[in-house]
């Protein structure tokens, strides 16, 4: 890592005062994104409410370690030791339901301890896979992920599936209310206020909420105020070939998000990275995959919303978030945390969500408009990749009577569609891909592609 400005931002001293300060804007910044995740998980599997706050307190605890092991490092061979919150990748978010649904928890747990060792080894060869990730197949990818996730915010703004009152109008009341609010602050607040908008609407909507008798109390009484989080809370962890390569393809993807959050904290840190650093960060995260099957939690990637929030304050040291991955430990060790989150009624999830997803999607087409569709092989690329991901994702049955890996694959249009989009890319534009020998020679075009799936706001555009 080399120095470009004329100062070490990264390693600058701070008082502890400040750093504790500091760090815990970066744990709110990121905390709705990481809650959301297991939210969706849980309910999509019903699991209960005790479960759920096991899964939130479990997944704080883990993002904490993995925070730690990505900003401060071990040795000279794991970690990026820039200023990066780790957290869940949402784009194993479908994967993980569907093996969930077929397998069970101890084989969705399974398939993340063995597509770790995936991550880990994708490390030593990252400039040939990174290569097939350009603008046109990450601006794809991520349009697909956000508009396939919208039918489920739409079932929480409805009340959720299977429940009674399904479809009441005072549950798209408080879904409306919530929206409005996150509107309200993105339009007239900024900086640091700005960054939090989601959070604070899943606050005041539960408040909202709990005037139409949709929050329920008693469940705090069932979480204890301190209690260690246990290694395979779940069972013994069962591997399934099926499991562990539908996973593993779904996190390869996510090794390229990563690297462009990568370059674009670099950058706003001035420095410059090399293949090097990239790599001990692709190991750190491969590290942070198997803590997450270890711990019964989730894949993780590194989120860049927090990066938005460095070019707020202007603070861009790495003991910062240092300072937040201790937090993040300490609230994953307090149950009674964590079951707060469970408080949050469906409508209040479906309102933030239905924002939440659609600017995911929306940020999608953002990085498309870097694309060159004055030639017509790429809207071509476009089209198809986009019509089947999506296509997949809102036709139930498709894929039934294929067998059972094949079916796990195909009906999850965030793989259909990624694949189409890499496969037609190859073939149109063959020779753009392979004149890219190096990391390097790359850098600027996934710094702009990939960084905006986990963070919606203080967007530096690539030159």
């Amino acid at each position: 890592m080399e120095q470009i400005g004329k100062k070490d931002y990264i390693n600058e001293k701070i008082p502890v005062s400040k750093l504790t300060i500091l760090g815990f804007q970066h744990v709110l910044v990121m905390y709705s994104a990481a809650v959301i995740v297991p939210i969706i998980l849980a309910n999509a599997l019903q699991l209960s409410n005790l479960d759920l706050a096991f899964l939130i307190s479990a997944d704080l605890f883990t993002c904490g370690i993995a925070t730690f092991l990505q900003s401060f490092g071990i040795g000279r061979f794991i970690g990026i030791k820039l200023p990066v919150v780790l957290g869940c990748a949402v784009i194993t978010l479908g994967p993980m339901i569907s093996i969930g649904k077929t397998g069970g928890m101890t084989v969705l747990y399974g398939a993340i301890l063995l597509s770790s060792v995936l991550v880990f080894a994708c490390s030593f060869f990252i400039n040939k896979i990174i290569k097939f990730f350009p603008p046109i197949v990450i601006g794809s990818l991520v349009t697909i992920i956000g508009f396939s996730l919208v039918p489920l915010a739409l079932q929480d703004m409805a009340g959720g599936i299977g429940a009674e009152n399904f479809g009441d109008p005072i549950n798209y009341l408080v879904a409306i209310f919530v929206l409005i609010i996150i509107l309200l602050i993105n339009r007239f607040c900024k900086g640091f206020a700005k960054s939090i908008a989601i959070l604070v609407g899943l606050i005041l909507g539960t408040i909202f909420a709990s005037f139409f008798g949709m929050v329920d109390l008693s469940h705090l009484n069932d979480a204890d105020w301190f209690k260690l989080i246990h290694p395979l809370h779940f069972g013994a962890p069962e591997f399934t070939f099926n499991s562990v390569v539908v996973m593993s393809i779904f996190l390869v993807i996510s090794v390229a998000e990563s690297v462009g959050i990568f370059y674009m904290i670099a950058d706003i840190c001035e420095v410059k990275i090399t293949p090097k650093d990239i790599a001990n960060g692709i190991r750190a995260e491969g590290c942070a995959q198997f803590l997450g099957g270890l711990f019964n939690s989730f894949p993780y990637v590194t989120f860049s919303a927090n990066a938005g929030l460095m070019t707020v304050t202007g603070v861009r040291n790495r003991f910062v978030l240092v300072a937040a991955a201790i937090i993040l430990v300490i609230l994953g060790l307090v149950p009674k945390f964590a079951m707060l989150t469970t408080l949050i009624p469906h409508p209040v999830l479906g309102g933030a969500m239905i924002c939440l997803f659609g600017t995911i999607g929306a940020n999608g087409i953002k990085i498309l408009s870097s694309v060159d569709f004055k030639k017509n092989e790429n809207i071509i690329i476009v089209a198809c990749s986009i019509g089947i991901g999506l296509g997949t994702t809102v036709t139930p049955g498709l894929f039934n009577e294929m067998p059972e890996i094949l079916k796990m694959l195909l009906e999850n249009g965030i793989f259909t569609g990624t694949v189409t989009a890499i496969i037609l890319n190859t073939l149109f534009n063959y020779s753009e891909i392979f004149k890219r020998t190096s990391i390097e020679s790359i850098d600027k075009t996934i710094y702009f592609t990939v960084y905006t799936i986990n963070g919606f706001i203080y967007i530096k555009q690539a030159p």
